[in-house]
């Protein structure tokens, strides 16, 4: 058995891995990851094939995210992944390491260092998607403003991941609600396998929040969404309930290390992706 840095064209197959787990990735996520860290995908090959994969990207010098941690079904129960693991994880060397995991590995995962700071859960609902007149298109003169949101809101830098996952596409875009001084929050909305996912949402109350997913569901023409709710966020947990939206999957977020320590982890309504971390 190879482990290994996967190749650009290993990194879509890894995707088409997590679409075939039922994960749902959006159709771009890959490429601001690796902007971020062009060694941050992982997989170990046997003679008859890729067998497990995994992502452990470097975000900044303190702080790396493991995420698409799959094995193939028939390579299951040999110590492949573990191995896999382990190798990635030396990749980060000694930053602060998250994960989304699910409820059946968390113990795994403790065991490896990781400790459980709190939980997301996935809503899926229906938009009136509409357009917003102090919510307007990603300027790439806003990069320095949303990333120090997206710091106050996550407590960690990542300006490369950031300078790529703002990047609009035909399958991405981002909105932003501005302010009288500046950038208040923002939203970014992304065509997925099925559906149409908000991530990273970063606003200043619930009205924002839920203003900023009218206008980015509008951006790319599509009338229900997806979002990752942070477990803190109970009240507006509870309004997308009382607007029939339904929770179908949770994750449990863990850290070995230092957690991150946001200065507004109230403005985080929505995360980027449970898929890459």
């Amino acid at each position: 058995m190879i482990l290994r840095t996967a190749s650009p064209a290993e990194v879509a197959t890894l995707l088409d891995w997590a679409a075939e787990e039922g994960w749902n990735p959006g159709l771009d996520d890959a490429d601001p990851f690796a902007n971020a860290d062009q060694n941050g995908f992982f997989v170990a090959e046997k003679k008859s094939g890729l067998a497990a994969a995994i992502s452990v990207v470097n975000h900044c010098p303190g702080f790396a995210f493991l995420g698409l941690f799959i094995c193939r079904p028939k390579y299951r129960g040999r110590g492949i992944g573990l191995k896999l693991w382990q190798h990635a994880l030396d990749h980060a060397g000694d930053r602060t390491v998250g994960l989304d995991g699910v409820a059946a590995q968390q113990d795994n995962y403790a065991r490896s260092g990781f400790v459980k700071t709190g939980a997301t859960a996935r809503f899926e609902g229906a938009v009136t998607a509409q357009g917003d007149a102090n919510i307007r298109p990603v300027s790439h003169t806003d990069l320095a403003d949303l990333g120090g949101l997206d710091l106050l809101a996550n407590g960690f830098l990542r300006p490369r991941f950031l300078s790529g996952w703002f990047g609009d596409t035909e399958t991405r875009r981002t909105m932003v609600l501005d302010g009288h001084d500046g950038p208040l929050g923002f939203a970014t909305a992304r065509l997925c396998r099925e559906g149409c996912k908000i991530g990273p949402l970063v606003a200043p109350d619930e009205d924002s929040a839920l203003r900023l997913i009218a206008a980015a569901c509008a951006a790319l023409g599509q009338g229900t969404a997806i979002l990752d709710v942070p477990e803190m966020q109970s009240g507006f947990r509870n309004t997308l309930v009382e607007s029939d939206w339904q929770i179908t999957f949770e994750t449990a977020r863990m850290y070995r290390g230092e957690p991150p320590a946001p200065g507004h982890p109230e403005t985080l309504f929505g995360v980027a992706t449970l898929e890459l971390g």
